[in-house]
C-alpha cells in the first residue's frame, strides 16, 4: 500500500482499508483461479491498483456517475475505482465466467455495494453509461465500434462522457481517425515509477 499512499495521501480510512485488503484477497483468489500472473502479483499494487487509479488522477467522477468496465478481467480498473468512488455506480463485464467469479468474490469480501458484475460480451449488453473504462482489451478502433452506442448523452462531469482507456506503447495509428475528439495523457505525469513511462490514458469524447 505504500505506493498508493505515496500518490493518494489523503484517503479516508474506509477507502484505505479496502484498498489495503486487495493484496491478500487477490493472493487467495489467484491460488484458486489464476487471473493475475505470478510475476505481476509481485508488483500487484503498482501494476494493477495504482495503474487503475491513474483514472482517478485524470478525473474525479461526480456523485451518481455510471461507469461500465469492459473486459474487466479480474476486476481492473473497476474494483480500485469503485473503492475510490463509493458514490458512483460501477458495472464490470467480461466474457470469461471465471474472471467474473473472482470479481464478485472480491467485491463481496469488500462490501462494495456500488459494484455489480456480469459475464456478457459488450455488444450484447443493453445499458448505457456516462463512461466506459478499460485496460487495452483490443485495438482502439475495434473497441470504439463495440461501445459507441453505450454512452449516455447527458453530461454531469468535468470532462465529456465517453471512453477512458488505459493503454501502453505506440498507438498513434490506432487513434488517427478520432483526432478531433481524443486526448492522450501520459501516466508519467502522475506517477514516477518506470512502469508508467509508456502508459497513457486515452479519453475519447462521445
Amino acid at each position: 500500500m505504500d505506493i498508493i499512499k505515496k500518490y493518494f495521501p489523503d484517503l479516508n480510512p474506509t477507502v484505505e482499508q479496502k484498498l489495503g485488503m486487495l493484496g491478500d484477497l487477490y493472493n487467495e483468489w489467484n491460488a484458486k483461479i489464476n487471473v493475475i500472473s505470478r510475476k505481476d502479483m509481485d508488483h500487484f499494487y503498482e501494476r494493477h491498483v495504482l495503474h487503475s487509479l491513474g483514472i482517478a488522477s485524470f478525473i474525479q467522477f461526480e456523485k451518481g456517475t455510471k461507469i461500465l468496465d469492459v473486459g474487466c478481467g479480474g476486476g481492473f480498473p473497476g474494483i480500485p475505482l469503485a473503492i475510490m468512488f463509493p458514490d458512483c455506480r460501477f458495472h464490470l463485464i467480461d466474457s470469461i465466467g471465471k474472471k467474473i467469479k473472482v470479481v464478485k468474490g472480491v467485491a463481496e469480501a469488500l462490501g462494495l455495494n456500488n459494484l455489480s458484475a456480469e459475464q456478457i460480451r459488450v455488444e450484447n449488453h443493453p445499458n448505457q453509461y456516462d463512461f466506459i473504462i478499460s485496460r487495452a482489451v483490443t485495438a482502439f478502433p475495434a473497441f470504439v465500434k463495440l461501445c459507441s452506442n453505450k454512452i449516455l448523452t447527458q453530461q454531469n462531469n468535468a470532462i465529456s462522457n465517453g471512453i477512458v482507456y488505459l493503454k501502453g506503447g505506440d498507438f498513434d495509428q490506432e487513434i488517427k481517425e478520432f483526432k478531433n475528439r481524443i486526448s492522450v495523457t501520459d501516466l508519467s505525469n502522475y506517477f514516477e515509477e518506470e512502469f508508467f513511462e509508456t502508459k497513457k490514458i486515452i479519453h475519447l469524447s462521445m
